[in-house]
């Protein structure tokens, strides 16, 4: 399945929820979820109710929006499920910290980049290292004690600077240390669920692929 090429904003109203896909415009009166908070369409529009929907439903659309956040094709979200599942532990915690703990995200996380779109291009353009080795995988999962910076000659580049400036007013991950100063920072454990401030009801998403 080909990665998803359309406007983002539409995915944030099928949702019914911001998905933070845009950087600072989500947070913005430019929202889309601030002017057309109603499903996208030829049926769509501000009066209409969104229908009541099933359990099958509502676990679909749990996972779509939790794909959609982290910005995966169905395929790698389906890897990343299995992989979850053989794990110790809580499958649908498991899940969320695999997600949490991909180097694109934990870019996104330290403040290094506006949304997790631009953390996967920055990863894939070479601008990232990971213990002073530039690497260019966005799904490459890091571990407690890496060191995540980005390179001296990409540190002056204008996403970057806005990135930076719009993350010095949102609070840092708990379980990152942020040294924005120097454009990097260090994994300092695996979240826990408390520490993830994703909305999503994950036990949906295991019932979904237990079905």
């Amino acid at each position: 399945m080909a990665r998803y090429s359309g406007p983002s904003c539409r995915l944030c109203r099928r949702e019914g929820q911001r998905l933070y896909l845009k950087g600072s415009r989500c947070t913005s009166p430019k929202c889309a979820m601030e002017k057309r908070a109603f499903p996208p369409g030829q049926h769509g529009n501000s009066k209409a109710r969104r229908p009541k929907v099933s359990d099958y439903g509502q676990q679909l659309r749990e996972k779509q929006k939790l794909r959609r956040m982290y910005g995966l094709t169905e395929s790698q979200f389906r890897l990343t499920f299995g992989r979850a599942v053989r794990m110790p532990g809580v499958t649908g915690e498991n899940l969320l910290r695999l997600l949490e703990m991909r180097l694109d995200n934990v870019v996104y996380r330290l403040g290094l980049a506006s949304s997790r779109t631009e953390a996967r291009m920055m990863v894939t353009h070479r601008h990232v290292t990971v213990n002073g080795r530039i690497l260019d995988i966005p799904s490459c999962q890091v571990r407690p004690g890496d060191l995540v910076s980005l390179r001296a000659r990409s540190q002056r580049i204008q996403p970057v600077q806005m990135a930076v400036n719009l993350a010095s007013g949102r609070p840092a991950a708990p379980w990152l240390a942020v040294n924005l100063g120097a454009l990097s920072g260090q994994v300092l454990q695996a979240p826990t669920r408390d520490q993830i401030d994703t909305q999503v009801s994950e036990h949906l998403i295991v019932e979904y692929y237990s079905r």
